[in-house]
């Protein structure tokens, strides 16, 4: 990896114009000294699917030496997992507090916490970190931000500080893509209309299936192109957050999705450097709590690749509806599962799942209500695939034990990481009625040409190729140490 092109915006006199000394105050002046060691500091946005990518590339990036300053509000920080004992020296936790705003509950720190419609006054507030962001920033300067797709401010304030912006996308190459260049994600003058988000893009120059379902591209149209509550778009967002930064950084691999990351780079004029999946990482011999014991027995006495993991992640707030046609579907296709299902609040934990469904499929399924050791569960060799919302993080986990993947996408982006997978012949989506509703039958069926038939007998060997992939430590750790070298070489013409 080359160090980027210098951005159209600079000085082309010299390839890094940078300098330590920036002027913070009318007629003052300050000098910032930088260690030699790469300071990155890390700013997700105010979601788990956006904050644990952050945090898992903030450890790879410290077990190579680099100091990293992880920020997010105090609730959030409490809530990650805890950094490993031998990182904790390179990766500073640092708190910002949320401001409170008209619209957002109190205490609700993050989208896990609110409502889908409330998500515009958690951006509101997001937005209304600056001056506490400059704070920390005088405090102790790094050499690189990472922020996401919702922060457009920082690159702003950073450049204060002589520090560079980077957009760390959690998002698969093929997204990014989907979404368009700068230029069309600010203003949407090639696709003014839903229809126009249910068919691959006239700037793909290739074949793809990627696009949306009718059911859900108004909503794409919506969130991209037309200002919410925060005052911006979610397109506004992304394009400046990419004008501004100085390269792009993707969780994504050459190898899955190769034509894609290079599309994405002509399309932004910009570098775009994968980092690899960032796989999490297993320890040899877990040590399994006493309260699962009872589970893994269930499923040692299980064959081989013969149960369906059911799990449609944290963020997702399935209706009760749908948890029962669900239900029913599991249950008609007479597949052994193991169901991790988050309990909707408003809901009693008698009325979640239908009227004697635990005791009729007593034998065959397990439902687990609230955390499990989904790693562990997943690399039990009874699980033989998995029924899920197509979230990214869940994909890779999946597809690093080899498991063919039954689909049914929610929201967000995973239509569009689905329609990929359908794409490369990893997955099976499930058939959804015209309005995004699914049905029993069509759950059924998809579960059992997944997990038995032998029409589906492709699936399940592509999801085995994929292992290859995904499941290559080797491979993504290469990513890192190209990326990191890629830093330090960067850092020395910043000097």
């Amino acid at each position: 990896m080359n160090p980027p092109k210098p951005h159209k915006k600079h000085n082309t006199n010299t390839s890094y114009p940078f300098t330590t000394t920036h002027t913070i105050k009318k007629k003052k002046k300050k000098t910032y000294m930088r260690t030699q060691q790469c300071h990155v500091m890390m700013f997700p946005w105010l979601a788990f699917g956006h904050m644990l990518p952050f945090l898992e590339l903030s450890k790879k990036l410290a077990s190579h030496g680099i100091k990293i300053s992880f920020v997010s509000t105090p609730k959030n920080l409490k809530r990650l997992p805890s950094i490993p004992t031998n990182l904790s020296t390179n990766i500073k936790l640092i708190e910002i507090i949320l401001p409170k705003v008209n619209g957002l509950p109190e205490n609700c720190e993050a989208t896990i916490d609110i409502q889908q419609e409330e998500t515009p006054y958690l951006k509101k507030a997001h937005d209304n970190l600056q001056k506490s962001f400059e704070k920390i920033l005088e405090n102790d300067p790094p050499d690189f931000i990472f922020i996401d797709f919702s922060s457009f401010w920082v690159p702003k304030i950073a450049a204060k500080f002589g520090a560079k912006t980077a957009f760390f996308s959690v998002y698969t190459a093929a997204t990014l893509a989907y979404m368009g260049p700068p230029e069309e994600l600010r203003w949407g003058h090639k696709r003014k209309t839903p229809a126009a988000f249910t068919v691959a893009p006239e700037w793909f120059t290739f074949r793809s299936m990627v696009a949306h379902r009718p059911d859900y591209a108004p909503t794409m149209l919506r969130n991209l192109h037309v200002p919410d509550a925060s005052g911006k778009s979610s397109g506004q967002r992304i394009s400046q957050v990419i004008e501004e930064s100085e390269f792009v950084i993707i969780r994504s691999c050459k190898e899955f999705e190769g034509e894609y990351i290079d599309l994405l780079e002509k399309l932004y004029e910009k570098t775009v450097l994968p980092l690899g999946v960032l796989p999490p990482v297993r320890k040899k011999e877990e040590v399994i709590e006493s309260t699962w014991l009872t589970t893994f027995k269930w499923l040692d006495a299980k064959r081989a690749k013969s149960v369906l993991f059911v799990g449609f992640g944290s963020e997702y707030k399935m209706p009760v509806e749908q948890i029962h046609e669900l239900a029913h579907g599991i249950e008609l296709s007479g597949v052994s599962f193991i169901w991790v299902l988050r309990k909707p609040k408003e809901v009693g934990s008698l009325d979640i799942l239908p009227k004697d469904f635990e005791s009729r499929v007593s034998e065959k399924g397990v439902i687990c209500l609230g955390w499990v050791p989904q790693m562990e569960i997943l690399a039990h060799p009874s699980i033989g695939g998995c029924l899920f919302h197509s979230g990214w993080g869940s994909i890779v986990e999946s597809l690093g034990l080899g498991h063919p993947l039954i689909l049914m996408p929610m929201v967000a982006d995973q239509g569009l990481n689905c329609k990929l997978l359908v794409e490369k012949g990893i997955g099976c989506e499930v058939e959804r009625n015209e309005d995004g509703s699914f049905r029993r039958e069509k759950v059924a069926e998809s579960v059992k040409l997944v997990m038995e038939s032998e029409k589906g007998e492709w699936i399940r060997k592509k999801g085995l190729e994929m292992k290859k992939v995904f499941g290559d430590e080797s491979l993504h750790e290469g990513y890192i140490s190209s990326f990191v070298s890629y830093l330090n070489r960067f850092k020395t013409t910043l000097s």
